[in-house]
């Protein structure tokens, strides 16, 4: 009589096991280790009637008819179906998640040599999918709405079935900025992942995406001193100081500078509430290192929604990346032609390289697109096309607008406000040095 030996059985492959479990009607053995599922065995080897003993000799011989022979325990590599597997399924009520692990280096014993058909490709379906009964295909296309997520990545919306996870490297290369219109072919979601994904970008609003993606990089666009000043109303007397004596247009690199306490970050938000909601323009805010009340001051009506929100607890690099990702996301704005604004409080905690680098972004595309950065500092950082300076005794004695007239201003302001407004503005200065 055939009996099997720990060695045979621990050589053997894992499918193996269960297929002669199965045979043998142990009950519970997909929960088993493979160790404690050899010890099972044994024991009911050791411990099974007559018929018990015939079975555990039949699957053996029939493993060994197989020509395949390891220590007495045949098998046969590369079967996925198989009567016996399926019956032991069938007895421990598999689910999905038990078929994907067993889906690679499958080994079963063999039954009967019998041809088998080319079985049809199938895939793992999704969460989503299996709560519908279906599952996508590999070669599915799929087209939706970008909606970039903060750490770079980006989802597919509107897709006409559920949200698409396009990876950050996709996001960076292909340069996508929300609301890009993007298709490409699809694969399904794997055991870990919630979403399936996008393979590659195929393309971005209606062009192929190599087309889209070989443009000249934002660094090497020309840029040029803006010429079209923001519209920043009437009403608010400390924005319409800014109009007349520190213009800023698309395309300005501006800081809002002063001591602690002269009104900066409350300067900042009435240019957002200005700014946003004008159609042409895409306004994004960035705070870093900032006081957590002051981030609530951001939820008020009317203001543009924070795209990251850091206090002053956050570590300088990880401002300093918030920073770059709203940057990065204003430059592909620009360099299709679009008009993005990016508002920052403050540069202060980011570091001297990462302010620096942050206002060097903001520049105005001759025929194309801009970019303008308006950012809070203690002190002007070199470099500006506009300086907003503010003056703490103007502003500690209640004075406001509290604007320091001689110490802001812009370059080229005649290309902003004519030159009626720029003789204005020498005009202003010269009376303010008078009254001292």
């Amino acid at each position: 009589m055939t009996v099997l030996t720990r060695s045979a059985l621990e050589a053997s492959p894992l499918a193996d096991l269960h297929a002669i479990a199965g045979e043998l009607g142990l009950d519970g053995f997909r929960r088993l280790r493979k160790a404690d599922l050899v010890d099972a065995l044994l024991a009911r080897q050791a411990g099974e009637e007559e018929a018990g003993d015939a079975a555990i000799q039949e699957v053996a011989a029939r493993a060994s008819d197989s020509g395949d022979e390891s220590d007495g325990v045949g098998r046969r590599r590369g079967r996925r179906g198989g009567r016996g597997r399926r019956a032991a399924r069938s007895e421990e009520g598999a689910t999905d998640e038990d078929a994907g692990d067993q889906q690679e280096g499958v080994t079963e014993p063999a039954l009967e040599p019998e041809p088998e058909p080319t079985p049809e490709p199938t895939l793992e379906p999704t969460p989503a999918a299996r709560r519908r009964g279906g599952a996508r295909r590999d070669d599915e296309t799929v087209e939706g709405t970008v909606e970039l997520q903060p750490n770079g990545s980006a989802f597919l919306r509107d897709t006409g079935d559920e949200d698409v996870y396009v990876s950050a490297a996709q996001v960076r290369r292909c340069e996508l900025v929300d609301g890009d219109r993007v298709s490409g072919p699809l694969r399904p979601a794997r055991r870990s992942e919630r979403h399936p994904s996008l393979v590659r970008v195929q393309s971005i609003n209606g062009r192929d995406a190599d087309e889209v993606a070989e443009g000249t990089p934002f660094e090497e666009l020309p840029a040029a001193f803006p010429t079209q000043a923001f519209a920043l109303g009437e009403t608010d007397p400390t924005l319409r100081t800014i109009a007349v004596l520190a213009p800023l247009g698309r395309g300005s690199r501006a800081v809002i500078a002063g001591p602690a306490r002269t009104g900066k970050s409350e300067t900042l938000r009435r240019l957002a509430g200005a700014l946003h909601g004008q159609e042409d323009l895409d306004v994004s805010v960035v705070l870093c290192g900032v006081r957590p009340e002051e981030i609530a001051l951001w939820q008020a009506d009317g203001l543009p929604e924070p795209v990251a929100s850091l206090s002053l607890a956050a570590a300088p690099d990880a401002q300093a990346q918030a920073l770059e990702r709203a940057l990065d996301t204003a430059r592909r704005v620009a360099a299709r032609g679009g008009h993005a604004v990016v508002l920052v409080d403050s540069l202060g905690w980011v570091g001297p390289g990462a302010a620096r680098k942050a206002l060097a972004a903001a520049r105005s595309i001759p025929d194309g697109g801009s970019l303008t950065v308006v950012a809070v500092a203690s002190e002007p950082v070199g470099g500006e096309s506009t300086v907003i300076a503010l003056d703490s005794v103007l502003a500690a004695t209640g004075r406001f607008p509290a604007l320091d007239t001689l110490a802001s201003g812009a370059l080229h302001p005649e290309l902003l406000v004519g030159d009626e407004g720029a003789a204005a503005i020498v005009a202003a200065r010269a009376e303010v040095l008078e009254r001292a």
